[in-house]
């Protein structure tokens, strides 16, 4: 019997918003990645084996593939390696959930490849989307990206923005603080 063919909505996980998966697929990735952190740094290669072969599992042309080998990659210290295959799934048409952590990923990863502008151009038209979980971490890759290319004051306004929600106090000033600069230089 062939699994259903249903949206990837795991317990605790995201719709991929218009990719279709096998929810055993969707488990067994999810299980792969909660067991990351058992892999020694030797064994990195082996981790990506089995993202891997996960990933030959899927049709020809799905998304899906190109961004769990970027994240296996990205996770085991290669954004170089990683860049291009987050590239590569967005254009094949990853969105949603998942397509937002296609581009705050590889934002850090261009960072620290020393292409910190790249990361600005492709983060900043996050700023706009729709909330979700991810607006905190747009805006604190968005700071580093923007600190890299000098621009403190702008990285720090970010950063301060999506702290003071969190704070117990003070939410109002600092909200202020992070708008003030920007808006003034002071």
């Amino acid at each position: 019997m062939t699994p259903a063919v249903l949206k990837c909505v795991a317990p605790g996980a995201h719709p991929c918003e218009g990719v279709p998966v096998n929810q055993d697929w969707e488990d067994r990735v999810a299980a792969a990645w909660s067991r990351f952190d058992e892999y020694p740094e030797a064994e990195a290669p082996a981790f990506r084996a089995v993202i891997d072969a996960l990933v030959a599992e899927l049709p020809d042309g799905s998304p899906l593939g190109p961004f769990e080998r970027a994240c296996a990659w990205d996770s085991t210290g290669h954004s170089d390696r990683a860049v291009p295959l987050y590239r590569e799934a967005l254009a094949r048409g990853l969105d949603g959930y998942r397509g937002r952590r296609a581009k705050i990923q590889p934002s850090s990863s261009l960072r620290n490849t020393g292409r910190p502008e790249e990361g600005v151009e492709l983060l900043t038209p996050e700023l706009n989307a729709p909330s979700d979980e991810l607006d905190d971490a747009v805006r604190a890759c968005l700071a580093l990206c923007l600190s890299g290319l000098g621009r403190d004051r702008e990285g720090l306004s970010l950063v301060l923005g999506a702290l003071a929600p969190h704070l117990p106090r003070y939410q109002r000033s600092m909200a202020n603080h992070a708008r003030l600069l920007v808006a003034d230089g002071s």
